[in-house]
C-alpha cells in the first residue's frame, strides 16, 4: 500500500503525464553513453513519486534484462550513487536496509536506529519488518536483541513490533492514568520502574501523549524531558527522549537530526539521504520549515554550502526549494 508512504506535505508529487517507458529509456541512454548525463537521471528520478519510481525499475528489467539499481551501482559511485539507489529502492525495503546498516559490523548506529524506530507509524514498522524478514531472512527483532541489551532493547523491540495506537482520538482519562503511571514510575518513588516508561511512550499515540505530558506536568510540575534525564541514561534515555520529542513534532526531530548531519566538518551522508528520501512525499516541507526556525537558515542553503556536485544537485531537487 503506497498510500502508508504518502503525506499531504511531501516535495515530491507524482508526475504528470508520466509514462514508465519513456523514463526506462532516458535512464538507459543517461547510463549508457560515454560518460553518464548525470542530470537526465537526477531529473527523472527526483521529480517521480516512489511508486513511479517503481514502475519505471518494472519497466527497465523488462526492456533491458537488468535491474536498475544494479546499473546505478555499476555506472555511479560515491554519495551520489546511495541516493539514487535509495530512490529506486521500495520504502519499507530502503528502511529495513537502513535498519540493517545500523547494526552491521563493529557497533551500532544507535541514533540511526532510534530516529527510525521512533518516526515511522506502527503500519509502515509492520512493512518494515516483513522487508527486513524478505531481504535477510532473519527477524528485524532478532538483529535488534543481538545487538542490543537492557532497557534499551526492550524498548526499541516494543517499537519494531508495531504495537503503537495509530488512532488520532485522545482519551482524557487515560492521559490522566498514564501521567499518574509515569509519576509514580520515576519521581514519586526511590528507584525507577523503567517498563512503565517503555509501557506507555512506545505503545500510546503521538496525540494521546501530548496530552499525557501536559497532565504529567499538572501532577509534578515538571517537564517529562527533566523527569526522563533524571531517571534514566544512556541509549534508553536517547530513545525515551526521542520519542517524547516526535510525539511532540516530529518534523522538529527530524529537523534537529538534518542540523546534526550537516554542521561542522564532514556532512553525515548516511542520514542526510535517509531523512531527505523516506520523507519527501511525506512531510519534508514541515521539515523544511522547523530547520529554517531553528537554524534560522533554509534546509536548501545548508545543502548547498556542505554538498557539492550531482549529489548537491539531487538532493537540491528532492528538497523542492529555498526558504
Amino acid at each position: 500500500m503506497a498510500s502508508l508512504w504518502v503525506g499531504h506535505r511531501g516535495t515530491v508529487r507524482d508526475y504528470p503525464g508520466f509514462s514508465p517507458s519513456v523514463d526506462a529509456e532516458v535512464i538507459r541512454k543517461a547510463i549508457r553513453g560515454i560518460g553518464t548525463d548525470e542530470k537526465a537521471l537526477v531529473d527523472v528520478l527526483t521529480e517521480r513519486s516512489h511508486t513511479q519510481r517503481q514502475l519505471i525499475a518494472k519497466e527497465y528489467q523488462a526492456a533491458y534484462g537488468k535491474e536498475l539499481k544494479d546499473d546505478l551501482k555499476g555506472d555511479l559511485s560515491g554519495h551520489f550513487q546511495h541516493l539514487m539507489v535509495a530512490l529506486v529502492t521500495p520504502p519499507a525495503v530502503f528502511d529495513a536496509k537502513q535498519l540493517k546498516k545500523s547494526m552491521k559490523g563493529t557497533g551500532t548506529d544507535e541514533d540511526a536506529l532510534i530516529e527510525i524506530l521512533t518516526t515511522r507509524t506502527s503500519r509502515q514498522m509492520k512493512e518494515i519488518y516483513q522487508a527486513y524478514y524478505t531481504v535477510y531472512k532473519k527477524s528485524l527483532g532478532d538483529d535488534i536483541s543481538s545487538e542490543t541489551s537492557g532497557d534499551f532493547r526492550k524498548a526499541l523491540l516494543t517499537l519494531a513490533d508495531g504495537r503503537r495506537d495509530d488512532s488520532l482520538k485522545v482519551d482524557e482519562q487515560l492521559a490522566k492514568k498514564d501521567a499518574q503511571i509515569l509519576y509514580s514510575a520515576g519521581e514519586s518513588r526511590w528507584g525507577t520502574d523503567e517498563d512503565a516508561f517503555t509501557e506507555v511512550l512506545c505503545l500510546r499515540s503521538f496525540p494521546q501523549l501530548r496530552r499525557t505530558f501536559d497532565e504529567y506536568r499538572n501532577i509534578s510540575q515538571k517537564d517529562i524531558e527533566d523527569s526522563i534525564k533524571g531517571e534514566v541514561s544512556g541509549h534508553f534515555e536517547d530513545l525515551l527522549l526521542a520519542i517524547v520529542h516526535c510525539a511532540r513534532s516530529t518534523p522538529a526531530f527530524l529537523a534537529e537530526r538534518l542540523h546534526q548531519a550537516l554542521k561542522g566538518a564532514g556532512t553525515d551522508e548516511f542520514t542526510l539521504n535517509r531523512i531527505m528520501v523516506s520523507r519527501s512525499e511525506l512531510d519534508l516541507l514541515d521539515i523544511r520549515a522547523e530547520f529554517k526556525k531553528r537554524c534560522g537558515y533554509s534546509l536548501y542553503s545548508a545543502i548547498q554550502s556542505d554538498t557539492s556536485g550531482d549529489y548537491e544537485m539531487a538532493l537540491l531537487k528532492l528538497c523542492g526549494g529555498d526558504d
